[in-house]
């Protein structure tokens, strides 16, 4: 089969393979990969910078996928060839909280990704897409999506009666607006251009804030509430934001700490924290079973992923370096013929 593999670091080492067909062992299957999406993650690994949560040469990168069943291995029950699935991003972590046994072996880190023809899974560790996506609009879900319904929907229990702040035009940003949307949230949506507000906008965001034209946006997001300050903060941009996400939080309020695309160095105000009574809390990823809650939830409320460009398997290397450059809008997705 074909894959793309990193024979060592940097993204001039990325190269397309010819690679040994795998084969499904008792209890898993075999997924005819037909799309990927990317992720910050990914160029992190591309430099090294995941540590030893990561192989440095011959991986074969990405973790998000989706595609269909192609065999079954021995024992398996709940699936059968044909079948549309989307994978895990941590294939053990079926179910309650995170332990660190249960976080290992995820895809395009120490073990393969996605990035290929075919893959073999867990049989527990797909799940099956709802009807109304695509394999390259599922393929968005493993990784931002999760981690932005476990922000939402649970680090804090989105409802009609919320404010939720969200940050730019990522994937996990875009999720989040369109899951507390769709939890009859209000949204105040921040981004740079005239150009991502409209598109904000059009995803139901209810007021919109230019962070480039407001240094002060946090105060601007306070004002928009009337004084009381948001519900929930989805934080995405780490030092270059925290403050403005504080200032915008409503005493007792929420901040979800996911990224740090805008520096990872925070000078912490914490007496910020402390007097306003903030929760501050990390979230990265969710399980099984509230990936399950998500696609039930995706299905019934017709939630589209945003999609910003896609790319075919051999041309990765171009996909990374357009997902680089932040100007994308949703995600950078593969296709795999």
């Amino acid at each position: 089969m074909k894959a793309m593999v990193m024979g060592g670091l940097g993204l001039s080492n990325l190269a397309l393979r010819d690679v040994p067909d795998p084969k499904p062992g008792p209890g898993q299957v075999l997924v005819r990969m037909r799309a990927a999406s990317l992720n910050f993650r990914d160029l992190l690994t591309l430099d090294g910078k995941y540590g030893g949560m990561q192989k440095r040469e011959d991986l074969i990168l990405l973790s998000d996928g989706a595609g269909e069943i192609a065999e079954v291995g021995a024992g398996v029950r709940e699936w059968k060839v044909g079948d549309r699935v989307v994978g895990c991003f941590f294939p053990f972590w079926q179910d309650g909280e995170p332990q660190d046994f249960l976080l290992r072996d995820a895809p395009g880190g120490l073990a393969d990704g996605v990035a290929s023809q075919y893959r073999v899974f867990n049989a527990d560790a797909v799940l099956a897409i709802p009807q109304n996506l695509s394999f390259v609009e599922a393929a968005t879900l493993p990784c931002a999506a999760i981690t932005a319904w476990s922000a939402v929907r649970v680090a804090h229990k989105t409802g009609p009666e919320h404010v939720v702040l969200t940050q730019g035009t990522g994937g996990v940003s875009l999720f989040a607006l369109q899951f507390a949307k769709a939890a009859g949230a209000t949204v105040i949506a921040t981004s740079s251009s005239e150009a991502k507000l409209q598109r904000l906008k059009s995803l139901g965001a209810d007021h919109v804030i230019n962070y480039r034209d407001d240094a002060e946006w946090g105060k601007t997001a306070r004002k928009l509430t009337n004084g009381r300050g948001v519900d929930l903060v989805v934080e995405v941009g780490g030092a270059g934001t925290i403050k403005q996400s504080i200032r915008a939080s409503k005493l007792g309020g929420t901040v979800a700490v996911i990224g740090v695309v805008a520096g990872p160095s925070l000078d912490f105000p914490l007496p910020l924290i402390t007097m306003n009574m903030l929760k501050v809390v990390g979230v990265a990823l969710g399980n099984r079973r509230q990936f399950a809650d998500m696609l039930r939830a995706i299905g019934q409320h017709g939630i589209k992923p945003v999609v910003d460009r896609t790319y075919p398997l051999e041309q990765l290397p171009d996909a990374l370096t357009w997902l680089q450059g932040g100007n994308h809008v949703g995600k950078v997705c593969i296709e795999i013929n």
